[in-house]
């Protein structure tokens, strides 16, 4: 049996996009692939080039679950280039703000073992999607051994935070979306251009991945909710001589 490393993504603002181009950047409705494995892969200090050490973590099978949707918003950015001044065309940027998700990976218990530890005691930053997207609160969710994906996905508490529960009088949604990679033999409903090959700034790549969705029963959440944890992403920058 394999294992389940599983993160909970959660922050003011997220932004996945798997199509953007050029002055219009999207986002998905729910974590990508890319983007977590590349939030992985910078916990663990693998350098962009390095495709042969991206390999395994690409291999691993992904899903995620939308615990709090979120809200889409749009922002306009504007730039002057550094050297002639001159302005920049103007860009799009579209980011989920206050949307919660329970990622999780399934695959070698030791590279997930080393990964877990990696998101604990990150080499570079992690980020949801972009760099200005810090995460609000601890990721680590904890490895499941002799886990399946699926069951993991269905039996996870609900991690949505305390004032969107409040929000909902709690009644909480009837359930909750699953977005996960077909299982062997499984027929997918769709293919995203989501499955990374290369993150090197020369060359990089992405191929196509298939894609389940499915709904699950709301599991019952902790009775501490995980937001309410102090949570600085910035702590780790404070000079410890002071």
């Amino acid at each position: 049996m394999s294992s389940v490393l599983v993160l909970r993504l959660a922050g003011p603002m997220q932004s996945w996009g798997a199509s953007s181009r050029f002055t219009r950047r999207t986002t998905e409705s729910a974590p990508t692939k890319s983007g977590v494995i590349g939030l992985l892969a910078g916990a663990a200090g693998i350098q962009r080039g390095d495709d042969a050490r991206l390999a395994p973590l690409a291999a691993l099978r992904f899903g995620v679950r939308i615990d709090q949707p979120g809200t889409r918003i749009r922002d306009f950015q504007t730039a002057h280039h550094g050297v002639t001044g001159k302005s920049m065309p103007l860009s799009e940027r579209f980011y989920l703000a206050d949307a919660v998700f329970v990622a999780a990976l399934e695959g070698d218990h030791v590279l997930l073992a080393d990964l877990d530890a990696a998101v604990r005691t990150p080499v570079y930053p992690p980020f949801l999607g972009r760099r200005s997207c810090p995460p609000a609160a601890p990721l680590e969710l904890g490895l499941h051994e002799d886990a399946r994906l699926e069951t993991v996905l269905e039996s996870v508490p609900w991690q949505a935070s305390a004032w969107y529960r409040r929000r909902l009088r709690g009644q909480g949604p009837e359930g909750l979306s699953v977005l996960r990679e077909a299982a062997a033999g499984e027929r997918s409903a769709d293919a995203l251009r989501d499955q990374p090959l290369s993150f090197s700034a020369a060359h990089r790549r992405h191929a196509l991945r298939t894609v389940v969705t499915t709904t699950v029963p709301v599991p019952r959440p902790r009775a501490a909710a995980a937001s309410a944890v102090r949570h600085d992403p910035f702590d780790a920058l404070e000079d410890e001589s002071s």
